[in-house]
């Protein structure tokens, strides 16, 4: 059986109230966990700001055991900006996610099925053009039809 940790700290650690982590402690925190043999580290969601972009690009100079990853939500400017975060990696990652629920299709996106899965191979083939290891996921995957996630 072969494990593989996928470490979301420094991103998700920061939407905690009161939490905020300077491109500094991002890095020590990213160095520990890849001391620890994290295999990938989720370092931020660089479009969301200047000190996301940082801290990612940061993170991607300096681990060198550990994939560096950066989320961007499935549109042209966000994976543009998270392939530049992390071209320094040694191993890098882009994780693009877009909704799939009919309700956040509908009111949160406003695009049909058929659109969705065009910006899901659109968004797929654009981040391979600064990595090789993409990563993408449903928003809202818990309240999407089963049939529409398998396609």
């Amino acid at each position: 059986m072969n494990i593989r940790i996928f470490d979301t700290t420094l991103r998700d650690g920061e939407q905690t109230p009161g939490v905020s982590l300077s491109p500094e402690k991002k890095l020590s925190i990213a160095k520990k966990l890849s001391e620890l043999g994290v295999d990938a580290i989720e370092a931020g969601f660089p479009v969301a700001s200047k000190g996301d972009f940082e801290s990612i690009e940061l993170v991607s100079k300096e681990v060198k055991n550990s994939t560096v990853c950066a989320l961007a939500r499935a549109k042209k400017k966000d994976i543009e900006v998270a392939g530049a975060a992390i071209s320094k990696a040694k191993k890098s990652r882009i994780h693009t996610f877009i909704a799939t629920s009919k309700l956040h299709m509908k009111y949160k996106l406003k695009l049909t099925e058929q659109q969705v899965l065009d910006y899901i191979k659109s968004s797929v083939k654009l981040a391979k053009k600064y990595t090789s290891d993409v990563e993408w996921s449903c928003e809202d995957a818990s309240r999407s039809k089963r049939d529409f996630v398998y396609k």
